[in-house]
């Protein structure tokens, strides 16, 4: 039976209620989602250990492979790979800046003070990064490449092992201003070291414990030749330093000359990740000034020295917790910078 037109109006009238109703609660789920997707995106801003395990799942394993291989060839290397590290991210934040070589534009921070004649590593970096392009291309960064090798060298001379949160992105530009201004100088008072550690909102404990980094590797002459000859400008040697110590340090480190020769940071296992630094300290034999100054100049960085000389582990925990904020230093994110093809030049489109 057909019905009548009061019926079918009062239908019509249902149904435009019923899509009111649907628009009304589509818009409202909309809105309710939008928090979600923004907090994604947000979240995609900051670091995390997992960051390429979708998209580079054997990232961490190549790294680690090309570094081992590398100490394995040359222990000094280990240290060199930890310094680079260290070096990028007081410039700029942990972007890689560090690996860029000069362009008719821009001078690479290679060329920096801190780093002329004594950073190195380099090929070691872009063997990883070709290993890396021809297994997931255009996908790990240089910056990331750097916090991974510093941790894998770390843990392959015995240091302690820890997440390396991941995500950074590669600077387009160098600063060559900023690593000759940031990064310490080996015979800076405490006070200038420690300024420039807060500079980069990293504190005294930090200061210490990334400092104990100096248990391996190597130290140019001419970075400590004026503890042995001219401390003050007063033509006699640091009194800090334990003089029988500083006698075998002469003949291989003269007042002129020998500029190059390398001596161990740490005399002691200097190719051993171990507190044997901190102890080195206490007996003044501490090589850089900036070191021994950690003792000398500084009553609660004396007490931090005397706690991780007497507790190797206290030492590694901080040591990692320490590396971990470093490493998160003002990094390129989501669509800042680039992902470096090549981590000595930047991208050409």
């Amino acid at each position: 039976f057909p019905f009548p037109s009061k019926f079918l109006n009062t239908e019509k009238k249902n149904k435009k209620k019923m899509a009111k109703s649907m628009s009304f609660l589509i818009i409202l789920s909309v809105f309710a989602l939008a928090p979600l997707c923004l907090s994604r995106k947000t979240n995609a801003d900051y670091l995390y250990p997992q960051f390429y395990d979708h998209s580079c799942p054997k990232a961490q394993e190549i790294v680690e492979s090309v570094v081992a291989k590398a100490v394995a060839q040359e222990t000094r290397m280990a240290a060199s790979l930890l310094r680079l590290h260290f070096h990028d991210c007081f410039v700029k934040g942990c972007d890689a800046s560090l690996l860029l070589d000069s362009t008719g534009s821009m001078i690479s921070e290679k060329m920096s003070i801190p780093n002329r004649n004594s950073a190195r590593g380099f090929e070691v970096i872009d063997e990883i990064k070709s290993a890396l392009e021809e297994c997931c291309p255009a996908t790990v960064s240089c910056a990331d490449i750097l916090a991974l090798a510093a941790r894998d060298s770390t843990v392959l001379t015995g240091g302690p092992t820890w997440e390396v949160p991941l995500g950074r992105r590669d600077s387009r530009e160098a600063s060559l201003s900023g690593s000759n201004n940031n990064i310490p100088a080996p015979n800076s008072t405490f006070q200038t070291l420690l300024t420039k550690f807060k500079l980069q909102g990293l504190d005294i404990v930090d200061l210490v414990a990334l400092s104990g980094s100096h248990t391996i590797g190597n130290s140019r002459c001419a970075s400590f030749r004026q503890r042995l000859y001219n401390q003050t400008g007063n033509g006699l040697p640091d009194l800090t330093l334990d003089q029988s110590y500083a006698a075998q340090l002469r003949p291989r480190c003269p007042r002129s000359g020998g500029d190059q020769n390398l001596f161990f940071l740490d005399f002691v296992s200097p190719t051993k990740f171990d507190n044997f630094y901190f102890k080195d300290l206490l007996a003044n034999k501490g090589l850089l000034s900036s070191d021994q100054i950690l003792l000398t100049q500084n009553a609660q960085s004396m007490e931090l020295v005397k706690q991780y000389a007497e507790n190797n582990e206290l030492f590694f925990q901080q040591f990692a917790k320490s590396m971990i904020k470093m490493g998160n230093l003002s990094p390129l994110t989501g669509n800042r910078g680039e992902i470096r093809k090549n981590c000595r030049n930047i991208n050409t489109h």
